[in-house]
């Protein structure tokens, strides 16, 4: 231990990983054998064929608000609903078997976005509802208990042609339904299906907020919701109007989710193709202050990355392209420096591929996590030899879960996320 390089320094919090003591380099680089390798409590599924399609890229995944299941999507363009194991509500615990999805909903294109009732509880059917957008297709809404189309909502464009929406998001209430696309958000009544819809431009005159709306957020304390686009801005509106309120700068890459913390004091936004997630002091909205969080490959995603949202409000939890899930203790001081850059406070090899998305278990210590992307094989191999030509490098799609807790801890060695 006296004989570490002196470049590497060790990193630990008391409340997220007790048990554990690791070493990353002030650069951000990984070195080989110094990351801790934690086991996942089920391994990962990974997608065989379904009618003669590799099914790839196992996106984002999306637990349900009452913590029961989880929702995601791959490159065969459907939705899958995984039931979480029986095994992690029983006191006395036992390897879980590998998950297989309870249900499948496909779409006619590639999946754009997707995300559940927000007062989804499986103790009430009624409420079981995903909605999905699809390239060149209508926003569906979803049944999650038999899988059937219960409601459509269609965004129209000023030629009236069918437009995609881009993202999704009800609100807290779930009396409506925001959709961004180009430019736009649109806002549908969850009750009143169809085409009518409230339409608030985001950019009017060369002014506001240019780009395709990539992600929407509310605030949990005020009526304000957050919107992010590929033009490398997030906005702040109001919910009663869409009126703008403030525009933030700071990515040099599209944003691609965003998410405000529990107190609704701070806004976190990720980007594609950067080393760093954002965090954007929103408290006073004429002087929000940015305070970048991450380390090198960091929320180095091609598509859309995600961030867990921290139940406590203090720690943030992200995947990248390595391979590394890191988390990052938001309630330490930046360092003073023109543009702070927080480091994490945690980080641990979860797979040999990218890991785009995360999430966190309402109760539970439960962090879920999705990795693989689509690998094409080198242009010089050749189709023509008599096996069919070589095949593409193995691509990690999997669904994990991980377990957080301090093994033996009990309750109350769960880490305050």
């Amino acid at each position: 231990m006296k004989d570490r390089p002196t470049n590497i320094r060790q990193l630990k919090i008391p409340d997220l990983c007790k048990y554990q003591k690791f070493y990353m380099h002030t650069t951000g680089e990984t070195k080989r054998g110094q990351l801790p390798k934690i086991p996942p409590i089920i391994p990962g599924r990974k997608l065989g064929d379904r009618e003669g399609e590799t099914e790839v890229g196992t996106c984002i995944p999306r637990r349900a608000p009452d913590g029961s299941c989880l929702l995601s999507n791959s490159a065969d363009n459907t939705l899958r609903i995984y039931d979480l194991p029986p095994e992690l509500y029983s006191p006395t615990g036992g390897p879980a078997a590998e998950m297989s999805p309870a249900l499948c909903m496909a779409e006619g294109d590639t999946i754009y976005d997707y995300c559940w009732f927000p007062l989804m509880s499986s103790a009430e059917p009624s409420t079981c509802l995903v909605a999905s957008s699809s390239r060149d297709n209508p926003i569906h809404v979803w049944d999650a208990f038999s899988g059937e189309l219960r409601a459509t909502y269609r965004c129209y464009n000023h030629l009236d042609e069918l437009t995609a929406a881009h993202s999704l998001c009800f609100t807290p209430d779930g009396a409506q339904l925001f959709c961004g696309s180009d430019k736009t958000v649109r806002v549908f009544d969850t009750e009143r299906p169809g085409r009518t819809c409230e339409v608030r431009p985001t950019f009017v005159k060369r002014q506001g907020q240019s780009g395709i709306v990539s992600c929407i957020a509310f605030s949990p304390v005020q009526p304000v919701y957050a919107a992010a686009s590929y033009a490398r801005t997030a906005a702040l509106y109001a919910r009663a109007d869409g009126a703008p309120l403030a525009l933030l700068h700071g990515h040099c890459g599209g944003i691609t989710h965003l998410l405000f913390a529990p107190d609704g004091q701070r806004l976190f936004t990720g980007a594609r193709k950067v080393g760093r997630a954002g965090t954007l002091g929103v408290a006073s909205l004429g002087g929000a202050r940015a305070v970048w969080v991450g380390s090198e490959g960091a929320a180095r995603t091609g598509g859309q990355g995600h961030s867990a949202p921290p139940r406590s409000g203090r720690y943030l939890v992200s995947g990248d392209t390595r391979g590394l899930i890191c988390a990052w203790d938001t309630a330490q001081p930046p360092p003073g420096t023109p543009e702070p850059v927080l480091e994490p406070a945690l980080a641990f090899q979860a797979v040999p591929d990218c890991v785009n998305g995360i999430s966190l278990h309402p109760s539970l210590p439960l962090l879920a996590s999705t990795s693989g992307q689509r690998v094409f094989a080198a242009p010089w191999d050749s189709s023509d030899d008599e096996d069919g030509g070589s095949l593409p490098p193995c691509s990690h799609n999997a669904l994990q879960l991980w377990w957080c807790a301090i093994p033996g801890g009990g309750q109350e060695a769960q880490p305050d996320l």
